[in-house]
């Protein structure tokens, strides 16, 4: 058994907090609107469900500004903070790598 209770978070609300959308209510949208990839345990699945939880070292795929974006969620937050705060959230993954 683990010593640490699993740390899970809603995935818009993990998105808005590391700052890929602006509001709550946009990063649901999208979510639900266009879906995303996440791989978890090496398994991969597109979801369109908001509600669904993520946790460190879940992948998560989806399309911004144009580009597909790839990161790897890190921490889950306690807040929305500032940007310098969001970008210790996730690392991104090299498409290309």
């Amino acid at each position: 058994m683990s010593d640490a209770p699993s740390e899970e978070i809603r995935v818009d609300i993990w998105l808005w907090r590391a700052r890929f959308f602006r509001t709550r209510a946009l990063a649901t949208d999208y979510v639900s609107r266009k879906g995303i990839r996440i791989t978890r345990n090496g398994q991969t699945r597109k979801t369109d469900k908001a509600g669904l939880r993520v946790s460190a070292g879940d992948v998560l795929t989806f399309y911004k500004a144009k580009a597909i974006e790839t990161v790897e969620v890190l921490q889950i937050g306690e807040r929305r903070g500032p940007a310098i705060e969001a970008q210790t959230l996730y690392r991104r993954i090299d498409a290309s790598a």
